[in-house]
């Protein structure tokens, strides 16, 4: 039983417990203390001390985040002790800044900036530091690093070693010198990065942000010899209403596509339209993997791990070169969608597959990455010409002038813009694997999933490790060899997490035969390009918002969606056929470790 402590802040009475620091007995009794290198995600660290209280009895100042609580503490947030501590320190913060807000990208969205409003800092008090030889890294396909922008906080090298565990970022340097530094400060494109953009989130100011395209995106539109073409992914629409002002886990789906199509977009269509067609091609790639090792006693590849998560696939290719053969091989719903819209769509409305420009609506920042590699060019193009963020497609819809929050609801475009609410919850961490099962366990045995309403309940929600099982009983004849056997599934997101299921699969150790693992925290309801703010209470939010839209669908099983049957019917053939190899499933190929 935790032991209770009773504390005076700002002479309020406040209940801890014991362990508790004071930042988070504060916190729960809604007193704010401001903060700048805090982050729940994230290891305690101190380093920026803006979170400064005094306390009775003790001559200096402590940082609220590091310090527990005690019985008969008696502290004030607000003293003038306090007051002007934390506006020299952030005067001292600016003073290192390059303070061009109104042409940086976070404006208004800049923990700093809100700082130096909350303390009314003014520019002049200290001398400027900033170097003006600063140099922007712009290598990546998918994050932008400007030093000249960093407040020193480390959240970004706490974010890559706690949350993900590849250390792409690093403290080099001590005192004065002290920066944020890639492996011998090479560019981000030469070291080992995932591109998740989980630094990015976590980052309270512009000094790590994605890499931009929307100036692309507006050329593109402009130009009347293309056809440009939009898929949103499904976490996009539970989050983009947060850049237009709206509460965490609004649901948006109408008003964004409606928006969209203002914005001057030929065709919306739908991600979740390839998510579905990704559950048709994964879950009868694994079902036949499964036929290889029973029935053919071939040596195959088992667990089978999703490959729709390109953060993931990097991670896989740089940290497990050697059990790359455990990878589905099917492209993620993104280079589907390209691929399909180079070729099946482009017939379909009679264009030359060369002017169509396909964009990408992600809450990704590695699917910029992904666009662009070699790998995704199977239409005989770049499948996707142009990926966007969460946060870039907020930005382009103020710059439209659109008042998004007074939109009438639009519809997905028909041929390839119809979906289940299996391709909805791709957005959450589980969703691929509950929506994979709710097919292949159809397939097999001709019934609905055992599990109430379709909702597989254990693979849901943002604990390490997720698993489940099902025995499969009274199979169609052809999967018979399947009759009696109890298979497990595991769900994980996190790098950190996904280490632990690899770490299993080396060791021999590993009871799965399928596996679903997602790059960032929460899958990609939590994303690198979703708006920031994202946390925890953010996340639970968003995927309550997705797993709504899936509730209140008719269609909620990806082989039993229309559009799916016509496109097989009408151009792929079958799943994992041979057009069906050539367009939506690849190779991945190792990567250094160091």
């Amino acid at each position: 039983m935790k032991e209770n402590i009773i504390l005076y802040i700002d002479n309020q009475e406040v209940k801890a417990d014991k362990g508790q620091t004071i930042l988070e007995a504060a916190r729960n009794a809604k007193i704010y203390i401001p903060t700048l290198c805090h982050h729940e995600d994230l290891c305690i660290a101190g380093n920026c001390r803006v979170c400064v209280v005094e306390i009775e009895g003790k001559n200096k100042l402590e940082a609220s985040c590091a310090t527990p609580v005690e019985n008969n503490m008696r502290i004030s947030t607000l003293s003038p002790k306090v007051r002007n501590a934390r506006k020299d320190i952030v005067s001292m913060l600016v003073s290192e800044h390059n303070t061009q807000c109104t042409t940086c990208y976070r404006n208004t969205n800049c923990e700093l900036q809100d700082l130096a409003f909350e303390y009314n800092v003014d520019n002049n008090v200290y001398i400027s530091l900033v170097d003006h030889k600063y140099h922007i890294d712009k290598s990546s396909w998918s994050i932008e690093k400007d030093p000249s922008k960093c407040v020193r906080c480390q959240r970004c090298v706490r974010t890559c070693s706690e949350l993900q565990h590849v250390n792409a970022l690093t403290v080099a340097h001590k005192g004065e010198h002290m920066e944020i530094q890639t492996f011998m400060d090479l560019p981000l494109n030469e070291v080992v990065c995932t591109n998740c953009g989980q630094c990015v989130i976590h980052c309270p100011t512009g000094a790590l942000t994605e890499r931009r395209y929307y100036d692309e995106v507006w050329e593109a539109l402009g130009d009347p010899e293309k056809h440009v073409v939009i898929n949103t992914a499904p976490s996009v629409r539970v989050a983009l209403g947060e850049t237009q002002g709206m509460p965490a886990g609004t649901l948006v789906t109408g008003k964004m596509v409606a928006a969209l199509k203002k914005m001057g977009f030929n065709s919306v269509l739908d991600t979740d339209f390839t998510a579905d067609l990704t559950i048709m091609e994964e879950g009868t790639e694994l079902l036949m993997r499964l036929k290889k090792a029973l029935v053919d006693k071939e040596n195959v590849a088992l667990p089978m791990i999703t490959s729709c998560s390109p953060g993931w696939v990097k991670y896989i290719e740089h940290m497990y070169s050697d059990k790359l053969a455990h990878l589905s091989s099917c492209k993620s719903p993104q280079q589907m969608f390209g691929a399909m819209a180079k070729t099946y769509y482009a017939a379909k409305i009679g264009v030359d597959p060369k002017d169509i420009y396909v964009v990408a609506g992600m809450p990704c920042a590695a699917k910029k990455y992904e666009a662009n590699r070699v790998e995704m060019k199977s239409s005989g193009f770049q499948d996707v010409d142009a990926g966007l963020t969460t946060r870039e497609l907020g930005h382009m819809i103020k710059s439209a002038g659109i008042d998004f929050k007074e939109l009438e609801d639009g519809q997905f475009d028909s041929l390839m813009g119809v979906s289940s609410g299996a391709g909805d919850i791709f957005a959450a961490t589980g969703g691929v694997m509950e929506a994979a099962l709710r097919t292949a366990y159809e397939i097999v045995t001709g019934r609905e999933v055992p599990f109430k309403n379709l909702n597989i309940l254990p693979v849901r929600g943002l604990e390490s490790i997720k698993e489940t099982s099902i025995k499969f009983e009274n199979c169609l004849p052809e999967w018979s060899f399947l009759n009696g056997v109890e298979a497990k599934f595991a769900v994980t997101h996190g790098l950190k997490n996904a280490k632990v299921i690899m770490d299993m699969i080396v060791a021999g150790e590993c009871p799965y035969i399928f596996v679903e693992i997602m790059a960032c925290p929460g899958g990609c309801i939590g994303g690198g390009g979703q708006p920031i703010p994202t946390n925890n209470e953010i996340r639970k939010k968003r995927m309550e918002a997705i797993y709504r839209e899936d509730a209140g669908k008719k269609l909620r099983k990806s082989h039993e969606n229309p559009e799916i049957i016509q496109i097989y019917n009408d151009f792929l053939g079958k799943p994992l056929g041979e057009l069906s190899h050539k367009l939506l499933h690849t190779k991945y190929r190792p990567r250094n470790r160091y």
